[in-house]
């Protein structure tokens, strides 16, 4: 079946999206194709408007307007825990458990299979924090994937000699998924239930 090519190009940027085959793609491009032209603008404004103003926190990585984030910037936060995760997406997630403390995200999926791939994590910052004493717990909410069990067991090698409590999320998340998508209740109990490493 031929297509008119613009809806064809639209199909294959949208395609490009995260978790989006090729018939979610199909679907969304002919559901922007029913938009007013007005809700179509300001959808295409917004997108770039996040491109262009969204940046990684300098303190912890979280995704920001401003610097520091309002978390960081959130002096009611327990700056004695600090959670670990992989992506900003995670952060969202775990505040929907009304954890408290601060975050430290790492805003890169190492890949494994190359050498020294551990050793590229941007840890500098994370390691900051700890230096300057305040920071009696760190949860090393990684993935529970083959991946993100490494890279916790790397970063706890790292902080453990400096006397830093290091915990891992309880069991409850599926192994293989991703936190994001994960429900704030099952996060809230794994939480709870993580266990030092």
């Amino acid at each position: 079946m031929r297509l008119a090519r613009p809806l064809e190009k639209l199909i294959d940027e949208l395609l490009k999206l995260p978790g989006i085959g090729p018939k979610s793609a199909q679907r969304l491009a002919l559901f922007i194709l029913k938009m007013e032209p007005s809700e179509v603008r300001r959808l295409a404004a917004a997108m770039i408007e996040a491109r262009e103003k969204v940046f990684p926190c300098s303190r912890c990585g979280n995704l920001t307007d401003q610097d520091p984030c309002w978390v960081c910037a959130d002096e009611k936060r327990d700056e004695s825990v600090i959670c670990v995760v992989e992506e900003a997406g995670d952060v969202m997630s775990i505040e929907r458990t009304g954890y408290r403390g601060l975050y430290y995200v790492l805003n890169q999926e190492p890949h494994l299979m190359e050498e020294g791939a551990l050793e590229k994590l941007k840890l500098a910052g994370l390691l900051d924090m700890v230096d300057k004493g305040r920071v009696k717990e760190i949860i090393l909410a990684t993935n529970p994937t083959v991946d993100g069990e490494l890279v916790a067991r790397y970063i706890a090698g790292m902080v453990k000699a400096k006397g830093v409590k290091i915990t891992r999320p309880a069991h409850g998340l599926p192994v293989g998924g991703d936190i994001e998508y994960s429900d704030a209740l099952t996060l809230r109990k794994a939480l709870e239930g993580r266990q030092e490493i």
